[in-house]
């Protein structure tokens, strides 16, 4: 899926039929099985996002695929491995692909495909999210906004999984016994809508749970205002992302009073400070493929489309209120 100039996906993204390159030393052939849709892929078509791949561009940056063939040179990898990207703007939506080597991780074959497809970008933000800001120890908890995105479900799951509590927070919509349902299931302890986080039933929570040390913000505005009233006193925000398109407002008093920290995180930029640091990718990619083997992390939901219906899938996925994850495959 090719677009030539940024602008809507829908009128830009082309599907083309290309010669795959001659395989070189250092290459791997990858036969792609599978690729979300991600915000940022959109972004980077429309063009505002702030790392742009050179045109003429395949869409996609996150995905799953096979090794068909390496190059001689290549000796992590051979055919039959599953691969993901290493890094953003592989270009993923496309059903073969030549890459250089290092541009690819192993991933252990025995997860679902799914997981795999959605596993180095939401469940790694997720990851980086809980372990890097503030220590967090069984017991305490944690207050997200835009609860039921990728990163936010992917949190519920690996914090459940260290015992640490989530206070959840989503947009009110028609639907929303059926998303509160499907959040509690997937290990959620609270969840509220932004119009809670006003009242005072939010006293209620806090009988049971700990006000958090870290709030984890993608959405900016209001939202993210109302948020920090209950964080502790020294605590965290961490922002990611601004769906709301709308800066982060902080009252002073927030700062004087309650000494909060306000940081942001950019998982690309993580990537980038990493990259002479295998270990640490490793570890983090051990300890997700170890939490999916045990049934603690699951995929989002998703709905899997064939790759000829791409427009139908790029025009979903930029409606509001999404719940599901659209896979390309």
């Amino acid at each position: 899926l090719l677009y030539e100039r940024h602008g809507e996906p829908a009128a830009v993204v082309q599907l083309k039929d290309l010669e795959v390159p001659k395989l070189g030393d250092c290459d791997v052939h990858v036969k792609m099985l599978a690729a979300p849709i991600n915000p940022a892929d959109i972004n980077m078509i429309q063009g505002t996002y702030p790392l742009l791949s050179p045109l003429p561009a395949v869409g996609g940056n996150e995905g799953v695929g096979e090794v068909l063939e390496v190059g001689h040179r290549v000796t992590a990898l051979k055919p039959g491995d599953w691969v993901i990207p290493a890094d953003a703007g592989l270009g993923t939506w496309r059903t073969q692909g030549v890459f250089p080597e290092e541009m690819l991780l192993k991933v252990p074959s025995d997860i679902p495909v799914l997981c795999a497809a959605t596993l180095s970008v939401n469940p790694c933000t997720a990851f980086r999210l809980l372990a890097d800001f503030e220590s967090l120890v069984p017991g305490d908890s944690v207050i997200q906004n835009a609860a039921n995105s990728g990163v936010g479900q992917a949190v519920i799951q690996i914090a459940r999984a260290s015992n640490i509590k989530t206070i959840n927070v989503v947009r009110d919509r028609p639907d929303l016994l059926k998303l509160v349902e499907r959040l509690m299931a997937l290990g959620a302890d609270h969840v509220v809508t932004e119009e809670m986080l006003r009242k005072p039933e939010m006293k209620d929570i806090f009988k049971s749970t700990p006000r958090p040390r870290l709030a984890l913000n993608c959405v900016g505005g209001k939202s993210t205002t109302e948020m920090l009233r209950h964080l502790q006193p020294k605590g965290t925000m961490v922002t990611y992302g601004g769906m709301a398109k709308q800066p982060v407002m902080v009252p002073v008093s927030a700062f004087i009073f309650r000494d909060v920290r306000l940081r942001g995180f950019w998982m690309t930029q993580w990537r980038k400070d990493h990259a002479q640091d295998q270990e640490s990718v490793a570890t983090m990619m051990d300890a997700l493929c170890q939490l999916i083997r045990r049934g603690q992390l699951t995929a989002p939901a998703c709905t899997e489309v064939p790759l000829q219906d791409y427009r139908t899938a790029l025009e979903a996925s930029m409606k509001p209120f999404v719940s599901s994850k659209h896979i390309i495959l």
